[in-house]
């Protein structure tokens, strides 16, 4: 009995001493995991004493870095808020969490996701500028889309995963069903973004996607080869959360906005259209032209 008591005490000290040595052996510096995916950036205005944030939301890394920092920078903003934090996120997915919580205070998005969540009158929420109309299109890279039942049904085409995008999933849905066409019947892939899109067809994995068109696709598809499926699709618009009558940082926002669409490549994005006059005082709403 002894001996085996003697064995077991043996053991334990053998497995404590291994756990002290790989304590002493591991650097706590070595087990912290970076961080893989950056989301969000954040800056302080000149009021650091300030503990409220502007938080900003738009798919665009680029334009949330830009509109972070210019925000940071502006008097007015520096009046009301301590701190900007831009986020950013390529999938609707990211858009619909910000905009039915009400998380975000400036947002970029759809007006259909704007009207489906009701956030104009839950959150007070209101357009500040707003993109042109566009034309939602079926793209081959083959060939020119047929708006036939039968043309669909040996094709296999790409749409998003996300039933609140118009044109890459509510208007092709839409033609499908007044075609007779089964959605079951039919060989379709899902993606996450127009981007993906994009991929899948110039990678030949599907024959056609539904999007809109952009300047840069003819580097990699024909124009002959689109069919449009809709024109005049709301463009997207920026949102500040009004839940005050805060027309100061309304118009300071607007400013930004304007002056930063006009360093855009794109020319969608450069074609903007501002909703409210704030030359003269008091400010107001003049919607759209």
């Amino acid at each position: 009995m002894l001996h085996k008591t003697a064995i077991v005490t043996f053991m334990f000290i053998v497995l404590l001493f291994s756990w002290f040595a790989g304590q002493m052996a591991v650097d706590e510096k070595e087990i912290a995991f970076p961080v893989m995916i950056e989301t969000s950036t954040t800056c302080q205005t000149t009021a650091t004493a300030n503990q409220n944030q502007l938080i900003v939301f738009t798919p665009s890394k680029y334009v949330a870095q830009l509109l972070t920092k210019n925000l940071c920078d502006d008097k007015v903003v520096a009046k009301q808020y301590g701190s900007v934090i831009g986020y950013w996120g390529y999938r609707t997915v990211d858009s619909l969490e910000f905009v039915g919580k009400g998380i975000a205070d400036l947002i970029l998005a759809k007006n259909n996701i704007m009207e489906a969540f009701r956030a104009e009158t839950t959150y007070n929420y209101q357009p500040v500028v707003g993109f042109s109309d566009y034309t939602a299109f079926f793209i081959s890279s083959k060939e020119k889309p047929l708006i036939t039942k039968q043309y669909f049904l040996d094709k296999k085409i790409g749409l998003l995963d996300y039933p609140t995008s118009r044109s890459g999933h509510i208007l092709p849905k839409q033609t499908f069903k007044q075609l007779g066409l089964n959605i079951a019947q039919l060989k379709i892939t899902y993606a996450s973004s127009h981007n993906e899109l994009r991929e899948l067809l110039a990678n030949g994995q599907v024959d056609l996607i539904a999007s809109f068109w952009r300047e840069n696709d003819s580097k990699r598809f024909s124009k002959n080869y689109i069919t449009p499926i809709s024109s005049n699709v709301a463009g997207t618009r920026w949102y500040l959360k009004m839940q005050h009558n805060n027309t100061d940082l309304l118009c300071a926002v607007q400013s930004h906005l304007l002056s930063m669409s006009k360093e855009q490549s794109f020319q969608y994005y450069q074609d903007v259209e501002p909703y409210w006059q704030c030359n003269n005082y008091p400010v107001t709403f003049i919607g759209e032209s």
